[in-house]
């Protein structure tokens, strides 16, 4: 049985470590603790773990936030990826820092990369998991905010977060999308 867990956000050394990142740094996280590295694919980064007889292919799409659809919609054809072994780990203004919040479907909350991989895909039945960055910011900051570094205070707290973040991903493939937000959503 194969998944596709793909973290959203940027390329480039001007994002590493921003806020919007937080998929890629959710997905760098796994990849450590599972002893990967990730290769270059069509449309991005990929990395495969297997995990109790089922492949995780851990994807972060070189397409930019804005048009991540396109690399989730490819590798879900490509490898016949069953759309309940879809999960999307994405940033969340919405959530306070640290908070995660897994979710079987759902509306994109205004995020662009959820946004356009709903419509490449033509549905919002997928998993998500939102990792909360909080929403500190002045009146027309959200986008400096959101592009970001990590204070350091939150830089502390990070390792513990992406360890919660990898455990919450092991959970969806091993014990599926309620189990696992029963155990995980609000802790």
């Amino acid at each position: 049985m194969k998944y596709l867990i793909v973290g959203l956000g940027n390329i480039g050394p001007e994002y590493e470590d921003t806020r919007h990142n937080s998929g890629f740094g959710v997905l760098d996280a796994f990849a450590k603790a599972s002893n990967i590295v990730f290769g270059n694919v069509r449309y991005g980064g990929m990395a495969e773990v297997k995990l109790k007889g089922r492949t995780l292919l851990l994807l972060k799409p070189d397409t930019y936030m804005n048009l991540s659809g396109k690399a989730v919609n490819y590798w879900m054809q490509k490898e016949k990826i069953a759309l309940e072994n879809l999960l999307v780990v994405v940033d969340d203004l919405a959530l306070p820092f640290g908070t995660l919040r897994l979710r079987e479907k759902g509306s994109d909350g205004g995020h662009n990369g959820l946004k356009n991989i709903n419509a490449l895909l033509g549905t919002t039945q997928y998993a998500r998991l939102r990792f909360g960055i909080g929403n500190e910011f002045a009146k027309g900051q959200q986008i400096d905010y959101v592009l970001g570094q990590w204070t350091e205070e939150e830089k502390e707290k990070m390792p513990l977060l992406l360890e919660r973040a990898v455990e919450v991903i092991r959970s969806f493939v091993l014990l599926g999308t309620p189990k696992t937000m029963s155990l995980y959503n609000g802790k």
